[in-house]
């Protein structure tokens, strides 16, 4: 040879057979060449260099189309580069030829294609249970309704069903960004402020995240004293709390046994010390009561004083998730095709009551979910079911048998001193009631008793009844008056009437409608 020459081979992802099928080829290609190199012709050697040229090309494109046939694997290039130098040996190169490329193969044939993905074993991590009594770091509702609870990485959407990623519901809590889990959480309520009302705020550290529709708000995380000037860091549980149930629209933030109490509107802090509190994990505002989780426990307080009943703590999973072997009441199903309900009304609040039986129900908070009570948890003194029940001037009345109990609606339901006080005295009725309603910016109450109406001037000293009409319907069963007219009960069905004079002079009943979902929660 008269110059030098390099060849490049490159070898990518070979099935073992192919290797050593490619090996045999390339083994008895080289013997053919020694033969020809044998017979000694220059000439000879020189056409058939260039043929063998050729045909190697030609075995190179082979190998790579039987290679796109096989799986893919990692990818394993070797360069090898042969250097001939002038030589009157042409044996010596080809020896050395041989020698490089067997050492190519070797090492494919030593590391090989990798495992497939599919045959390693993933060791997924196991689903966190609550029922199994586990402490949570933060719960909050979203804006609608939906009360979450985390745990490390892992959150329970509603009060059953399983464990999932947080990061299926929050994106960004997860540990490529760095959170993983949260110290607390809220659902802000300031309504004379939309642009932040219902948003939901994650705190970890010292940092805070806001979230609304489950997406992170534009220039979050934040320090925590940009968005909560003189809240601490490290955060253990933080609740909301509305004015009314608070002096002011606020938030309590949880660290140990101090309280940070901040004032929305102002953007100040007080801090108050509640040591006989157990230290919160989280706080949940639920039905308008105030919850502190600690362990698998939770102890309700007073968001104000922080008073605690002794009848606390109790076991979170006999009240606010499902699980086996554990409950309490609560249970009860409205079944709207049967439904029968002893007495309904809407107070000055907007609080609306359905009382069934025994238990009662919030209706207007259908974003903490429907849920059935006892009526002796708020009205303590009616022991045996309502026959009837309305609202006025701040005070719940409740009629049983002959009896009427008055509460102060804005006070967490105190019974009026003096009370209860037979119907005769309170409102000069005498017989069992049926049902009873006032309605809006109105001052008398409309008593039905069988077929008969009455009206009684809750104004005058003393009350007694100013008119009483027949009507065309019987047997109602509980009555309620709002802007949009008067909902007359018997069932599972009711009666719409524009307003009390149209109830009055009717000679006919209206056509019946069904009870809904929509109005009861009952399910259809």
């Amino acid at each position: 040879m008269t110059e030098d020459a390099s060849r490049n081979f490159t070898f990518q992802s070979f099935h073992p057979a192919q290797i050593l099928n490619e090996r045999n080829y390339t083994n008895q290609h080289m013997k053919n060449a020694m033969n020809r190199k044998r017979e000694g012709s220059e000439v000879r050697w020189g056409i058939d260099r260039e043929r063998w040229r050729q045909e190697e090309l030609e075995a190179a494109g082979q190998r790579e189309q039987r290679r796109k046939k096989h799986t893919p694997g990692v990818q394993y290039k070797v360069q090898v580069q042969l250097l001939h130098q002038k030589t009157s040996s042409g044996l010596h190169i080809m020896e050395l030829f041989i020698k490089t490329l067997v050492l190519c193969l070797a090492l494919a044939l030593t590391n090989g294609a990798p495992a497939n993905p599919q045959d390693v074993a993933v060791d997924d991590a196991v689903l966190p249970d609550r029922c199994e009594g586990i402490e949570f770091d933060a719960i909050t509702p979203d804006e609608n309704g939906n009360t979450f609870f985390f745990r490390g990485s892992h959150l329970w959407k509603g009060f059953h069903g399983p464990a999932q990623l947080s990061n299926e519901s929050f994106k960004e809590l997860d540990d490529i960004h760095h959170i993983g889990h949260v110290d607390a959480a809220f659902r802000m309520h300031n309504v004379e402020n939309p642009d932040d009302h219902d948003h939901i705020y994650f705190f970890l550290d010292d940092k805070v995240f806001s979230y609304f529709n489950h997406t992170l708000e534009d220039g979050y995380p934040k320090e925590i004293q940009e968005d909560f000037p003189g809240v601490p860091a490290h955060l253990d549980a933080a609740v909301e709390c509305p004015k009314g149930e608070c002096m002011a629209d606020s938030v309590l933030f949880f660290k140990g046994h101090d309280m940070y109490i901040y004032d929305i509107t102002t953007k100040t802090v007080k801090i108050k010390t509640w040591s006989h509190l157990p230290v919160c994990t989280s706080a949940l505002r639920w039905m308008e009561q105030y919850y502190c989780f600690h362990g698998h426990n939770f102890t309700k307080f007073n968001p104000i004083s922080g008073e605690v009943s002794n009848a606390y703590p109790k076991d979170a999973r006999r009240y606010f998730m499902k699980c086996p072997n554990f409950g309490h009441g609560g249970k009860y199903v409205l079944n709207c095709s049967n439904v029968k309900i002893d007495a309904i009304t809407t107070d000055d609040a907007g609080k609306s009551y359905l009382f069934a039986g025994r238990i009662y129900m919030r209706l207007d908070t259908h974003r903490d979910g429907l849920h059935a009570f006892q009526i002796t948890r708020a009205w303590k003194n009616v022991t045996s079911g309502v026959d009837a029940v309305f609202s006025y001037a701040d005070k719940i009345y409740l009629i049983k048998d002959d009896q009427v109990y008055i509460y102060k609606a804005a006070a967490q339901y105190i019974l009026i001193e003096g009370y209860p006080k037979t119907l005769k005295e309170e409102l000069g009725i005498e017989g069992k009631v049926d049902a009873a309603f006032v309605c809006p910016d109105d001052h008398t109450v409309h008593v039905i008793q069988g077929q008969i109406i009455s009206d009684v001037d809750l104004t005058a000293t003393p009350r007694v009844v100013t008119h009483a009409l027949p009507m065309s319907l019987s047997d109602i069963d509980a009555a309620l008056c709002s802007a949009e007219g008067i909902q007359m009960f018997k069932g599972s069905q009711y009666y719409h009437y524009e307003s009390a004079m149209t109830l009055a002079l009717s000679r006919i009943a209206p056509r019946p409608k069904s009870v809904t979902n929509a109005m009861m929660g009952c399910q259809e």
